[in-house]
């Protein structure tokens, strides 16, 4: 028999949304620079993420490693974007830092 006065005796658990961010970096003090093309029409982006600046400071770390590789981009939330592959020159220098860098991400 079939009845349609009680609707679902258990409702159906509904799907957690989809984070449209990258996932979160590990807080475990290693610098990592990955390569990227997603959602960016094709372009490399070179993405920096674990630096211990924050604020105003990662601010200036970014126009910093901006005028090293001649090269435009910008940060938000953490992480650095500079435009196009220069992963091997920005580990070099971070390096010089005194930074632990891992190059991750293809």
């Amino acid at each position: 028999m079939y009845s349609t006065d009680g609707g679902r005796v258990t409702p159906v658990p509904r799907a957690a949304p989809r984070d449209a961010g990258p996932p979160a970096a590990p807080h475990d003090g290693v610098v990592r620079l990955l390569r990227e093309r997603r959602r960016r029409g094709g372009k490399t982006v070179t993405v920096i993420r674990g630096l211990p600046d924050r604020g105003p400071a990662l601010l200036a770390r970014a126009a910093e490693l901006k005028r090293l590789c001649g090269a435009g981009g910008g940060a938000r939330a953490g992480v650095i974007e500079i435009q196009g592959d220069h992963r091997e020159r920005l580990a070099e220098h971070l390096r010089g830092l005194g930074l632990t860098v891992k190059l991750a991400g293809g």
